[in-house]
């Protein structure tokens, strides 16, 4: 029996908007699952962003609760939201949001120092083994603005799993990439899911979507289906596709 590790419970957001209240997330109930590659997928606009936001206590739902570790993130102050999003928490978006002016290796390390749990010299250690896993170890020292944007991805999950999170959040983590890029990067994420990682992802890339082991469709704020797969093998892709691209138009995607 699969472990959850987060929960949604009657998840709302909405906003106001010319008088009225525009419904982003209309009361969503969902399970996630320890050691799943989850995949939201929806239509433009659905809210599957505003969904993960809420969902790792990056933003406020209008109502509902998100239970981690018996915990309700939307109760939490700020100073424990930033804690639980530096321990427990890894984030990777589509825009990598490295620091300019440190080279990949700082941007990798920092949030272990920041963590604290770990002595300097092993974050060190760490962010050296991360960034040799990572394939970027020749450019470790160069700046964002020096490299490509696949390697600033690459350099970007490394920073994001650096302290061990439990859960990793990816918001459209190839949406800026070229096929080369977005193949290296969803490579990683695959092998580190095949590791043990937990990974909650939002995309519109069927290729990303290919690398699920449970996808979740979000339409009019709510979750109306869900597909489960096994684990991927990149000899059976052309059957996976087929399987996923029957099921999205079942979803009328």
């Amino acid at each position: 029996m699969k472990k959850t590790i987060l929960k949604a419970r009657a998840l709302s957001k909405s906003f106001a908007h010319n008088g009225g209240q525009v419904h982003i997330l209309s009361g969503v109930d969902l399970d996630i699952y320890e050691g799943d590659f989850t995949v939201i997928m929806g239509a433009s606009g659905s809210g599957k962003s505003t969904m993960l936001y809420a969902l790792s206590g990056m933003d406020k739902a209008t109502a509902g609760s998100v239970i981690y570790n018996d915990r309700d993130i939307a109760g939490m102050n700020e100073k424990d939201l930033a804690a639980l999003r530096s321990r427990d928490f890894g984030f990777i978006f589509q825009q990598m949001h490295l620091v300019s002016n440190l080279s990949l290796f700082e941007n990798v390390a920092v949030p272990g120092y920041l963590n604290k749990e770990r002595s300097a010299d092993e974050v060190r250690k760490r962010a050296a083994e991360l960034i040799d896993k990572m394939g970027i170890s020749d450019v470790n020292s160069h700046l964002p603005s020096q490299v490509s944007g696949g390697e600033q991805q690459r350099c970007a999950v490394a920073r994001a799993i650096i302290n061990n999170p439990k859960l990793l959040f990816a918001d459209e983590p190839t949406g800026a990439l070229n096929r080369r890029n977005t193949t290296e990067v969803l490579n990683l994420l695959t092998d580190l899911n095949r590791d043990g990682q937990s990974i909650l992802m939002v995309t519109h890339d069927i290729r990303a979507a290919l690398r699920a082991s449970r996808l979740l469709y979000l339409s009019d704020g709510n979750i109306i289906g869900e597909l489960e797969l096994a684990p991927y093998d990149k000899e059976e892709e052309k059957s996976r596709d087929t399987q996923v691209n029957a099921w999205l138009g079942s979803m009328e995607w």
